[in-house]
């Protein structure tokens, strides 16, 4: 990772003390109980560090490609021998790579040859 990484963002303790103070004021203006307004409080906590979570992940950017030469310049075509579904490999790390599945099944080698 570079210098400039990401950082995920975490949840303050003067947020966790409005969100106590807001309970507070919930219990004495509603006169819920005070079991109820702990598990409205954390659940409040729970819903705002999940939504924290699921937004960094969506703002986290790609990984840098892999460095030239890592990847090899082959052409596969595979098909599945269940559907026919054909998947042609332009690139590969491997001389002979795995073949993909499809189907939950492994596809069939259909042609090769390098680029």
């Amino acid at each position: 990772m570079s210098s400039r990484s990401l950082h995920r963002p975490d949840v303050s303790w003067p947020t966790l003390a409005a969100f106590g103070l807001a309970g507070l004021v919930a219990w004495w203006l509603t006169g819920a109980g005070l079991l109820a307004v702990a598990v409205a409080v954390a659940a409040g906590w729970l819903i705002l560090k999940v939504g924290f979570a699921v937004l960094s992940g969506l703002a986290t950017p790609l990984p840098p490609p892999p460095p030239a030469g890592e990847l090899r310049r082959v052409r596969l075509v595979y098909r599945c021998g269940l559907c026919g579904t054909e998947v042609r490999m332009t690139s590969a790390n491997d001389e002979v790579p795995e073949p993909p599945r499809h189907c939950m099944e492994d596809m069939d080698l259909v042609t090769s040859g390098d680029l």
